[in-house]
């Protein structure tokens, strides 16, 4: 009795388990339904599904399954998403008139120009240091006296400095005085003057000892160049020696202009090419000048190169550390390919375009740009002369496709499934 129970029970489980499975089992699909999910791509289905939407080309956030409405942010006409499987990473957008008149739509072709070479900056005056001299003693002494009575005091080449007593220069002349007193000591004569003609003093000065046949306490200082006075390094009283700068002297007969271009800018840079600049102490006066010096690094924290330039200063109006405005020319390039400034889209990861197709469609496409010249920027690469690009409204047009974009990167990834039938879809960055 106990295993015909067990045995009753057994089936009664059996039973109760296969109708549960029935029950459990999933509604099969048709052929058709199967198939249709086979073929379709994740492109596809999205296409199926989302060019009934209507998109804020502003916000894409904002989502309507009807047409014929606004934006609540903006307020502008809703535009209805498409979606372009042909259009690689930029798919086509296609808006209707009424949209392309009410965000300002613009166009300008791409023509063949020629473009002017130039740099517009500003740049820093500073002295001419090939023309900056540094008045030393030969000798350690006291200085006697001193003319010079400040910085900024001008002065001319061979004009007294001032007057200095050395213990060295009056031994000098002492020996030459002996050499002099000897008969036949010619020889030795001219080597004693050499030796104060190398403790700096001057020629005319050792003349007047010569013919006055005594020594001189105080032997004159003499300015070696002419120019305004950059540093005043000695005192009346004060012991110097060799090492001592008494004085600078800068000549500013010609000075420096010192610049920074850009590193996009510096690729027909070269010197000798012409220069200007004008100063607001002057206004409407233009000097010209030319590119000296190319310096070999660029700042590391800004990223410019530092350039020199070069320019007369006969009247010397033109100071140490004025700020100037510098334009440099470096002629014309001929037959460029070019658009409107305004027209370049810059991310920072692309410099793009968005090319005008006709009919209300348009297309975001890379470009490479070159030189930059009076609101017009050269495209190396990316579109042909005669393409009509867009000036004006290019950017919402450009997220509107990079909105559709998302749907082409998911294309590109075909979905992988399991043996259980689970699938999964990858989006590739």
């Amino acid at each position: 009795m106990n295993t015909y129970l067990k045995n009753w029970l057994l089936w009664c489980l059996v039973l109760i388990s296969m109708a549960l499975g029935g029950c459990l089992e999933p509604p099969a699909q048709t052929s058709e339904s199967l198939s249709e999910a086979s073929d379709d791509t994740a492109l596809e289905h999205a296409a199926k599904h989302l060019d009934a939407k209507y998109v804020c080309p502003m916000h894409p956030q904002i989502v309507r399954d009807e047409p014929g409405g606004t934006c609540p942010i903006c307020g502008m006409d809703l535009v209805r998403k498409m979606i372009d499987a042909q259009s690689g990473r930029h798919p086509t957008v296609e808006i209707s008139n009424a949209v392309v008149n009410s965000m300002g739509v613009r166009t300008a072709p791409a023509r063949v120009e020629t473009l002017w070479k130039y740099i517009e900056t500003v740049g820093r005056i500073a002295y001419d240091e090939t023309r900056l001299a540094h008045v030393h003693p030969r000798a350690a002494g006291w200085m006697e006296q001193l003319d010079l009575r400040a910085e900024g005091d001008p002065v001319e080449r061979g004009q007294l400095i001032g007057r200095l007593y050395s213990e060295e220069i009056l031994s000098a002349q002492v020996d030459f005085l002996i050499a002099l007193d000897q008969a036949n000591g010619k020889r030795r004569v001219e080597k004693a003057r050499n030796r104060l003609r190398l403790l700096g003093v001057p020629e005319d000065t050792i003349s007047l000892i010569q013919n006055k046949a005594e020594t001189i306490n105080t032997v004159p200082i003499l300015a070696n160049a002419s120019g305004v006075v950059t540093m005043l390094g000695a005192r009346r009283g004060m012991y110097v020696s060799p090492d001592t700068e008494i004085a600078t002297i800068a000549d500013l007969g010609r000075i420096w202009v010192l610049v920074d271009v850009y590193e996009h800018q510096i690729d027909w840079l070269a010197t000798g090419v012409s220069a200007e600049i004008r100063v607001p102490a002057y206004p409407g006066r233009v000097w010209e000048g030319a590119v000296e010096y190319i310096y070999p690094e660029l700042d590391p924290k800004s990223r410019t190169l530092k350039v020199r330039l070069a320019f007369e200063n006969p009247e010397g109006l033109l100071k140490a550390n004025m700020f100037a405005e510098v334009v440099i020319y470096g002629g014309p390039k001929r037959e460029v390919l070019a658009v409107p400034a305004e027209s370049v889209i810059e991310t920072g990861r692309r410099v793009s375009l968005v090319l005008a197709l006709g009919e209300g469609r348009f297309q975001p496409v890379d470009v490479v740009t070159g030189m930059r010249s009076d609101g017009l920027v050269e495209i190396l690469k990316g579109i042909r002369a005669g393409d009509q690009v867009v000036t004006s409204g290019q950017f919402l047009i450009d997220s509107e496709s990079s909105l559709q974009a998302s749907f082409v990167r998911m294309a590109e990834s075909e979905p992988a499934a399991d043996a259980t039938g689970d699938t999964r879809a990858t989006i590739s960055k």
